[in-house]
């Protein structure tokens, strides 16, 4: 294991492991087979580098290498962070093809989708957009310019592993997802959680501000980056927790936030639930059809939005845009009942197909505002 993953995080006097994703362990898996078929040596641990540019030093398990291919897998280390795919084995099977490019196959176990409004376009392997990038360039980086090689992505126990998962219901068969954003797994308890995020609460209080920009994740910091004129500094992650975050808002004095979010998050809170994540309460699609049709009275579009796989495929059937600052006011107003008013919440949504889809008030914060610290 790599000094990333040697890691410990210290919360309340606790500590916790850090781990690494099913994504680095794919990349590496690659990365070796591709090295051991060119080289035809075998290696028993491999570097792979991740999304913020680090690295991790991972060890190799099933080595394998002949003339015509060679393979190995990666057992997937969750740290201290509760994970069905802890333990799993991840595999990868490398050999040439005559195309003098590198392709990404899934293999036994890697699910494959079979329904639209995901990142991966239907018929193509469950592997994520990061992930699949960490493969190729990985494995880029132990090849030569017009080297072609097929790489086979697979993981055996995902068959059944995939039941205890939500990929049957997002219409994604046959096995686990190849998942992470950042290649490690920061490991903690939900209470654990909950309270680290809170910690930039703190210190923003201590500066004296009374402002703040809430997003629950990945999704949002890059949309907030790219598209909304704010200091970085203010940006607060809320993760799933957005009840909770508001309410320390307000307890650590806060007049203000923006809140930034993806509609298949942000939903969920125009119904009244502050804790989003799927399996506390996974009521997107009602959500969305119920507002829609009180605001449209378009009957057809709610029964195709209560049948949508996604919520990205769900936005396809919108067909009045201004819908979307109808239901940002729907969200800043049980936003501000949630904390008694007691905070003035604005709102930006956008979708990862459309981008920026409305905002409440109606003036949208692009070019200023929460600048300076």
């Amino acid at each position: 294991m790599g000094a990333l993953t040697d890691k410990i995080v210290s919360i309340n006097g606790k500590e916790y492991r850090y781990g690494y994703t099913t994504g680095s362990c794919a990349a590496a898996a690659a990365k070796a087979s591709a090295l051991m078929l060119l080289t035809q040596k075998a290696v028993e641990e491999i570097s792979v580098v991740i999304p913020d540019g680090g690295e991790l030093e991972l060890m190799l398990h099933e080595v394998v290498v002949t003339n015509e291919f060679a393979s190995c897998c990666v057992v997937k280390d969750a740290g201290d962070d509760p994970d069905v795919t802890h333990g799993i084995r991840i595999y990868a099977k490398v050999w040439r093809n005559d195309l003098n490019e590198i392709r990404l196959l899934g293999g036994t176990g890697v699910g494959r989708v079979t329904k639209k409004g995901l990142a991966v376009p239907v018929g193509e392997p469950a592997i994520n957009p990061v992930p699949r990038k960490m493969i190729l360039q990985n494995v880029a980086s132990v090849t030569s310019n017009g080297c072609g090689l097929d790489v086979e992505i697979s993981a055996p126990e995902g068959v059944a592993l995939a039941q205890k998962t939500f990929n049957p219901q997002l219409g994604i068969e046959g096995g686990i997802s190849i998942l992470g954003t950042k290649g490690i797994v920061v490991p903690m308890s939900e209470e654990a959680y909950k309270e680290s995020l809170a910690i930039k609460l703190s210190m923003l209080q201590a500066y004296g501000i009374d402002e703040a920009v809430f997003t629950p994740g990945n999704y949002g910091l890059r949309f907030i980056e790219n598209h909304l004129s704010v200091n970085p500094e203010l940006v607060v992650t809320t993760s799933n927790f957005i009840g909770f975050m508001l309410d320390e808002a307000v307890r650590y004095g806060f007049r203000k936030i923006l809140l930034v979010g993806h509609i298949g998050k942000l939903i969920k809170v125009a119904g009244g639930i502050f804790h989003t994540h799927s399996r506390v309460a996974d009521a997107r699609n009602e959500v969305f059809a119920a507002h829609y049709l009180m605001f449209s009275g378009d009957v057809e579009a709610c029964r195709l939005i209560m049948q949508s796989n996604t919520t990205e495929e769900s936005i396809q059937y919108v067909t009045d845009k201004s819908f979307y600052n109808y239901l940002c006011n729907i969200i800043k107003q049980r936003c501000e009942q949630y904390v008694k008013q007691a905070l003035k919440v604005d709102m930006v949504l956008f979708s990862e197909s459309e981008g920026w889809l409305g905002q409440a008030p109606p003036n949208p914060p692009r070019g200023g505002g929460l600048k300076e610290m």
